[in-house]
């Protein structure tokens, strides 16, 4: 009787367990990726494209609310992911699975092939690896979740880079490079890396921000940009991955020819310069990510000790050859303001050594960053800081007092002084607050106090303006003395306006040249129709944005390599970049009239201008509107696009780089025809039927921005369609070099 229970026991685990293997094998066969996109077999790839196009506009979870929408979503990504790959596509026809990596979602089909007639399934045996259901407890510490991702990983990542790995406990394969990512990590820290891991069982919507669609993975971030790591999983291609994360130029090469060009650059860069010398031919990854945590503050040389070109400035300096040596220079640049040299470099000592030399003795005021940091605002009255402030010019007859203000903050001890100049002519607003109701003009020196972040202060001009004499220098201690004693000398109160950003790579427009060019157009269409003018000056002088303009300019800035992440990722959650897509031969007159359509909303805090060369970046622009799913592209025949090339020329994009999405505008044909008026869609134009072609590339250059205004006030509404971008494609890594 023992016996036959023993039988019926292991009869019944038998059958259950065939049971699970069909079940696991009738899910996997559930998932067929042909089936999903509703193609053939012998569905051409621009077939597949197009039916993936239209599938995932359709299912995308941020427009459709059906709760399956998600999983429909990762389905048909992970779907047209495996036909548009020839080795996933041709895996798949054989053996009904892609590889060994399982994507999450319902349902796994990463089986292993095993004898003739037997798929083993390694998520079959899901078994729990320590105590807390499947979680490694070495990753437990690095887990992330989406706020945390969002509000302290992405605004960390323009200081330091992220390695991010993909893992779920249902992922087998992970445990394979378990030992590598473990001693990879444990070196990476030690240099300031971060480190997170996503579990896409508790974070399914991050893994799907990030745009993984399949564990394992790894991906770093940096400038908040996420990039995918696609190598074999090796401690020494790790490391490569998160230096070629880096933004290129950080530390200049530094030899004797370069060397007094590299120190010299302080007054045009504002920054102090640090040269590291060392024995190794490249820079050492530690000395890179330091720099890149301070690029903001301080320029990064490196003096390779080992080549015959560095001779000079190893004698000059007195370097010693047994250690590596770490020199900071500011205004002096025959002569280091601070020295360290250790045989260990630690990321500890480095970071002391870098954030006690981050300004200059007397920096130039050049953005308001800058501003907030060297005159902090007052918290207490033991934590009071004063701000001694020369207002100068750069003509050559400010020279004498300009180095004898210098000279002044140079053999200041008293750590709550703070010494630096503006230029009048680069901060105007700023100058004309202080200076209101004197009867003087610069040279001069101001000493103030912040009161609040508002911009609210308390200032007293130090009479007789300055021009660097000793009677000058005298009189200026006398009062930074007397207000040791007595701070309520600072008898005068004024509320600053921001200071403008020196360093700020734009194109500027003033108003008194785009009310010039309004009024040549006005005069130049009257002859045609009069109603003209009425359009013109009510654009002018009514402004169609609620909140006035803040300046009588618009900034436009390039966005170029450099500029692509800190004007795309870095801006704050709600703000938007608007792009004007341009070319060399069209640049002056798309811009003007961009300034024009875009000026009046120049008082929104929200939005950014900028411009995008499509002659070098025409890449970046055909990959961005290929994630768009643009309605119209997808309605186009593939062919035809492969023949006509597309003419970027004119469009806009408002690019939300914190969630991800983008607004298109087209170029809109305005002309008279009555019978050709075009249909809006999104602001930009799809032609009716009737309309030829020929008439939309007939579109003269300056009508091409024909009511990007109405545009705009629809993006500030939110009523504009949004198109999602998994992740920004790189603007480096596809620059056609001219």
């Amino acid at each position: 009787e023992h016996m036959m229970r023993m039988v019926v026991v292991l009869l019944s685990v038998m059958m259950v367990c065939v049971l699970l293997m069909d079940a696991t094998v009738e899910s996997t066969a559930e998932f067929d990726p042909y089936k999903v996109l509703g193609v053939t077999r012998s569905a051409s790839q621009a077939e597949i494209k197009k039916v993936y196009k239209r599938l995932a506009k359709e299912w995308h979870p941020d427009k459709n609310k059906n709760p399956e929408a998600e999983d429909m979503f990762i389905k048909i990504t992970k779907s047209y992911e495996i036909l548009t790959n020839e080795e996933k596509k041709a895996s798949y026809d054989r053996y009904g699975q892609t590889d060994n990596a399982h994507p999450y979602g319902r349902g796994h089909h990463g089986f292993r092939h095993f004898h003739d007639n037997f798929y083993f399934d390694e998520s079959f045996f899901d078994f729990p690896f320590n105590n807390k259901g499947g979680r490694d407890f070495a990753n437990s510490k690095y887990m992330l979740h989406f706020k945390q991702y969002v509000n302290e990983v992405v605004p960390d990542s323009f200081k330091r880079p992220y390695l991010i790995k993909i893992t779920s406990d249902r992922c087998f394969s992970c445990i394979h490079f378990e030992p590598v990512w473990k001693e990879t990590v444990q070196e990476l820290e030690t240099l300031g890396i971060g480190i997170g891991v996503v579990d896409v069982g508790y974070e399914r919507r991050l893994a799907n921000h990030l745009g993984a669609h399949q564990t394992p993975s790894i991906l770093g971030v940096v400038n908040g940009k996420v990039a995918f790591f696609h190598y074999a999983v090796v401690k020494g291609h790790l490391m490569q991955f998160i230096e070629d994360l880096l933004p290129q130029r950080l530390v200049e090469k530094v030899t004797d020819k370069n060397n007094q060009e590299f120190l010299k650059s302080w007054h045009e860069l504002n920054k102090p310069h640090v040269l590291l010398f060392d024995q190794v031919p490249s820079v050492p990854l530690l000395y890179k990510l330091t720099a890149f945590a301070y690029k903001d503050y301080v320029q990064f040389g490196y003096v390779d000790q080992g080549l015959s070109e560095t001779t000079d400035l190893l004698r000059k300096f007195n370097i010693n050859t047994y250690a590596p040596t770490m020199l900071v220079f500011k205004e002096d640049v025959e002569k280091p303001a601070d020295i360290i040299q250790a045989k260990g470099m630690k990321k500890q000592i480095i970071d002391d050594f870098i954030s006690n030399n981050k300004f200059l003795l007397a920096p130039r005021l050049v953005n308001q960053k800058l501003f907030d940091e060297l005159c902090p605002v007052k918290q207490f009255h033991r934590r009071r800081k004063y701000c001694i402030l020369l207002i100068t010019g750069e003509e050559e007859s400010f020279a004498t007092g300009n180095e004898a203000f210098l000279s002044l903050a140079s053999t200041s001890t008293n750590d709550v002084l703070r010494f630096a100049y503006v230029y009048q002519r680069r901060q105007q607003p700023l100058c004309d607050v202080l200076l209101k109701n004197k009867d003087s003009t610069p040279p001069q020196v101001v000493i103030l106090e912040r009161r609040n972040g508002a911009g609210k202060i308390l200032y007293k001009p130090v009479l007789g303006g300055w021009n660097g004499s000793k009677e000058d220098k005298h009189k200026l201690l006398e009062e930074l003395e007397r207000l040791q004693k007595h701070p309520s000398i600072l008898n005068c109160d004024a509320v600053l306006p921001e200071l403008n950003n020196e360093f700020t790579s734009m194109f500027l427009i003033r108003w008194i040249y785009t009310a010039y060019d309004y009024l040549s157009e006005i005069i130049d269409d009257l002859l045609h129709n009069n109603c003209i003018i009425y359009s013109h000056l009510k654009k002018m002088f009514f402004s169609p944005s609620s909140r006035p303009p803040k300046k009588n300019f618009v900034e436009v800035t390039e966005l170029t390599d450099i500029t692509y992440t800190s004007n795309l990722v870095k801006l704050r959650p709600g703000h938007i970049n608007v792009v004007l897509v341009l070319t060399d031969s069209t640049k002056n007159i798309l811009l003007s009239k961009f300034a024009k359509e875009v000026y009046s909303f120049t008082g929104s805090l929200t939005l950014h201008f900028s411009f995008l060369n499509v002659d070098k970046h025409s890449e970046w622009m055909a990959a961005v509107l290929e994630y768009a799913q643009d309605a119209m592209q997808i309605d186009t025949d593939e062919e035809e696009v492969g023949i006509r090339k597309v003419d970027y020329t004119g469009y806009v994009l408002a690019l939300n780089g914190h969630k991800k999405y983008l607004c298109l505008f087209k170029p809109v044909y305005t002309g008279e025809d009555l019978d050709s008026k075009p249909e809006e869609e999104g602001g930009g134009s799809r032609y009716r039927k009737g309309m030829t072609r020929s008439r939309s590339t007939s579109l003269q250059i300056h009508h091409k921005l024909d009511r990007l205004g109405l545009w705009i006030e629809r993006l500030m509404e939110g009523t504009l369609p949004r198109y999602y971008v998994p992740s920004w494609p790189g603007l480096d890594k596809i620059t056609v070099n001219k």
